[in-house]
């Protein structure tokens, strides 16, 4: 399954962080208010003393007790969330997208016989290499194809050659609700992380949004061959995209676990495309509801 089990530091020193401002962000909140925890219990007799300074008909010496205890109590608890809040979203958007690339290739049971394969959504290459590598581990002559909104062909290429898969990938440009691909042409299509981002400029539980991700859906199997296999690990949306998926007559949809990441639920979601698929009615009337709120 290409390299597993690599020192965390490496796989940062690969592919960076795109947002390393949030995690930033909330450290400096957690040290704040835990440093506030800290002067609240070692100066603890003396904020009592300053809640019935400033409302002696409120604070009672023994309510003010409680007040502070309480809030110093409170601050504390914000402090360790805040913490635990920017670990998860640093560990969740390099270390954990590497393992949950590992996940996804081992989803896929059969590589030697792939020769076409798609990541939508390929960002800086993690799950792309993934891919890739899994392709030279079986000695294929297949390729692997990163798409992105984004023109991140460089930075993408540029992790390639760092694994030593450059020749396994390729990249393009493009909108992933309308994939710039035939029909039945990729043996394997993926896509980590990026499915719910889709449609955002609506509003993330508009209807116009949810349109947009099952429009993303049926593109994947669109593109995707009789008998390939799609993968994609993403969040909260996911009951969303088994429905679709079994709108869609796909095989063997499977679920994986709950994994928490960006402070939310994820799953891995797998499916087979039939080999003789027929589009059914229910993706003809997401495309005219789609059409009628743009």
């Amino acid at each position: 399954m290409g390299k597993t089990g690599r020192d965390w530091t490496q796989i940062y020193a690969i592919y960076g962080m795109d947002d390393w401002q949030t995690p930033v962000f909330l450290l400096i909140h957690a040290i704040f208010f835990s440093i506030s925890s800290v002067l609240f219990l070692v100066y603890f007799d003396f904020v009592c003393y300053s809640f019935q300074l400033i409302l002696p008909a409120v604070f009672t010496t023994g309510f003010a007790r409680f007040a502070a205890g309480f809030t110093g109590s409170v601050t504390a608890l914000s402090g360790v969330c805040l913490f635990y809040a920017a670990g998860n979203i640093f560990y969740s958007s390099v270390a954990l997208r590497w393992e949950m690339a590992q996940r996804m290739v081992s989803a896929v049971h059969d590589w030697s016989t792939v020769k076409t394969a798609l990541d939508v959504g390929c960002g800086r290459g993690i799950l792309l290499n993934a891919v890739a590598m899994q392709l030279k581990k079986e000695g294929s002559s297949g390729r692997v194809v990163g798409l992105d909104r984004k023109n991140t062909t460089l930075s993408t290429l540029r992790t390639a050659g760092i694994e030593g898969v450059q020749e396994y990938v390729t990249c393009r440009e493009g909108d992933a609700r309308r994939l710039p691909f035939p029909d039945n042409y990729f043996d394997v299509v993926v896509s980590a992380g990026f499915v719910h981002t889709v449609g955002k400029e609506f509003g993330q539980k508009t209807a116009a949004a949810a349109a947009e991700r099952m429009r993303v859906l049926g593109e994947v199997v669109r593109v995707l061959k009789g008998g390939g296999v799609g993968v994609v690990w993403d969040l909260v949306h996911v009951p969303e995209y088994v429905q679709r998926l079994q709108d869609l007559k796909m095989e063997d949809i499977r679920v994986s676990e709950r994994v928490t990441a960006f402070m939310v639920s994820s799953h891995i979601v797998s499916f087979r495309k039939p080999s003789q698929h027929v589009v059914g009615p229910s993706e003809v009337r997401l495309d005219w509801r789609f059409n009628g709120i743009c």
